[in-house]
């Protein structure tokens, strides 16, 4: 009886053990900011910055390319920050980003001092919020090419609910 016992308290012990590893992991990988960071243009847009996350996207998940003409990786942790989360990191032109869930633009225009847009991107964009990154912080010319650095918030039909925070080049 007492080896049966024993046995029962160290396979929970092992069970336990073999466990923590994974939770920290996962725990790790929630707070991961990489992805959220480049969201918000930390760094700034360039080749190389688009290039690393790029990268860090496709170590953990294959692209589903059929929507919005863009990349979309879904990745098998959460990332969030300041209460908005997200699972899916998204690459389209000169973007990169990724999708929040609901409908969110105002609370992250809000959130990030980004102010309504002027247009409606050609009907792609139902909401959307931005704000050019000040000059310091713009890429060094040829990192980028010619044009802006924005923080953008949108919302549209084809994002599905969701809302995207990406960060944005526009070429001159």
């Amino acid at each position: 009886m007492l080896i049966t016992k024993y046995r029962h308290c160290s396979f929970l012990a092992s069970a336990i053990i073999a466990f923590l590893p994974a939770a920290s992991s996962a725990t790790a990988s929630s707070s991961d900011p990489t992805f959220f960071d480049a969201a918000l243009c930390s760094p700034p847009y360039s080749m190389m910055s688009a290039t690393e996350i790029y990268d860090a996207a496709e170590k953990l998940a294959k692209p589903e390319t059929s929507s919005l003409g863009a990349a979309i990786y879904k990745i098998p942790h959460q990332i969030g920050r300041d209460g908005f989360d997200s699972d899916e990191v998204i690459f389209a032109n000169s973007a990169v980003g990724i999708l929040i869930k609901g409908l969110r633009s105002e609370e992250l225009a809000a959130k990030y001092d980004l102010t309504p847009e002027s247009s409606e991107l050609l009907g792609t964009s139902s909401k959307g919020f931005s704000r050019e990154l000040p000059e310091h912080l713009q890429p060094a010319p040829g990192l980028a090419g010619p044009g802006k650095v924005s923080i953008v918030a949108r919302e549209g039909n084809g994002l599905e609910g969701k809302t995207l925070l990406a960060c944005e080049f526009v070429p001159d």
